[in-house]
């Protein structure tokens, strides 16, 4: 994973938590599942983030974050799993492989 992707996911924990659809304890249990799951996180992300990240979030008209996660399919040739359009336009631009989705 990009190495912003922790950022992602304590962000999306504490949104659940402001708006009211999850608590404290459910966010702590998406946490110690979440780190079972021995998820490798990019140490490169930030080092390239002014450089490659930022210039293919330019060219590709994507945030620094999807950019980051396409980045980082292209330097490992790893398919990116997305449901979002635009990074799937992304990465057909840029010739990275989709991995479906359920």
């Amino acid at each position: 994973m990009a190495g912003i992707w922790p950022l992602e996911v304590a962000n999306s924990l504490l949104v659940g938590e402001r708006r009211k659809r999850s608590t404290q304890a459910e966010a702590q249990k998406w946490l110690i599942y979440l780190q079972s799951l021995g998820i490798n996180v990019d140490g490169e992300t930030t080092a390239r983030a002014f450089n490659e990240i930022l210039n293919l979030g330019r060219s590709q008209n994507l945030s620094a974050y999807d950019a980051a996660s396409l980045e980082l399919a292209m330097r490992k040739g790893l398919p990116l799993a997305t449901l979002d359009d635009k990074l799937k336009a992304a990465a057909a631009a840029v010739g990275v492989q989709l991995d479906t989705v359920p």
